[in-house]
């Protein structure tokens, strides 16, 4: 039977802007290898699969063209957008998600945003390795490691959106999230994020993210809230909360595809 499938750009409220996540609906739980088929043939960063689950959850699961995460905060935000806008869930219902990150909840958040609920990842200062600033081409104020994640802390918003990293020595490294303190007065933050060891270069607007920096700059800013900008090519505004052990990430979602997988 034909599997609907949505392509949603999320943590943007206006098309063609924010990252793109495709969402297919399923029955059921899926072959392994069709959902990776499935993902390199979207080639987007992230495709979720989705199905119904027990006792009133979701179960969820995430892909890159080349390999499954453990974790995506906008392909969950794509994804509950799509119950919702497509009537399989009320619009003004929680959804809860099963994932190999635990538990995931997507609330309603007011002014057309939804809420994640996700794990906070902190990152502990750690020495990065000199081979990946080299690859960044960046002199850093701090860094941190936490998990398979490095954080980058550079002075300025002007180095992050100036920095070309060489992607092919960014390879050997594990995901890579490049911060500073904003520049304007509609953000706190901005940061990028290179994923190439992961096949994405360079995701757009990166919800799991948060989960290390909205803890990262909150005991910098003395903040418990903040507004990213991350300043990708697409762009990206993402609005996180440190609750404890968990992070509350916001953002806006758009349809900008509807179809069927039939193969």
């Amino acid at each position: 039977m034909p599997v609907p499938l949505l392509q949603i750009d999320a943590f943007t409220d206006r098309p063609y802007a924010g990252n793109p996540a495709a969402v297919a609906i399923l029955d059921g739980p899926a072959d392994e290898a069709w959902m990776r088929a499935v993902a390199a043939e979207m080639n987007l960063s992230e495709t979720a699969f989705v199905h119904p689950g027990d006792a009133g959850a979701w179960d969820l699961r995430w892909f890159t063209p080349t390999v499954e995460v453990d974790l995506c905060g906008h392909a969950t935000l794509a994804t509950a957008h799509a119950l919702w806008s497509t009537g399989r869930v009320y619009a003004d219902d929680a959804l809860r998600f099963r994932t190999r990150s635990g538990e995931l909840r997507a609330t309603p958040a007011g002014k057309g945003r939804i809420a994640l609920d996700l794990p906070v990842a902190p990152a502990a200062p750690a020495d990065a390795p000199q081979a990946l600033l080299a690859a960044l081409g960046v002199l850093p104020t701090a860094t941190g490691y936490g998990d398979r994640t490095w954080l980058v802390e550079v002075a300025t918003e002007g180095e992050v959106r100036a920095c070309r990293p060489d992607m092919a020595a960014l390879a050997a490294h594990e995901v890579t999230i490049l911060t500073a303190p904003s520049s304007g007065p509609d953000a706190d933050v901005v940061c990028r994020v290179f994923g190439p060891s992961v096949g994405i270069d360079e995701d757009p607007a990166t919800g799991s993210a948060q989960c290390a920096l909205v803890p990262w700059w909150a005991d910098r800013l003395g903040v418990d809230a903040l507004v990213t900008h991350q300043v990708s090519a697409r762009g990206g505004e993402l609005h996180g909360r440190l609750r404890g052990e968990r992070v509350e990430v916001a953002g806006a979602a758009v349809t900008v595809l509807v179809g069927e997988l039939v193969a």
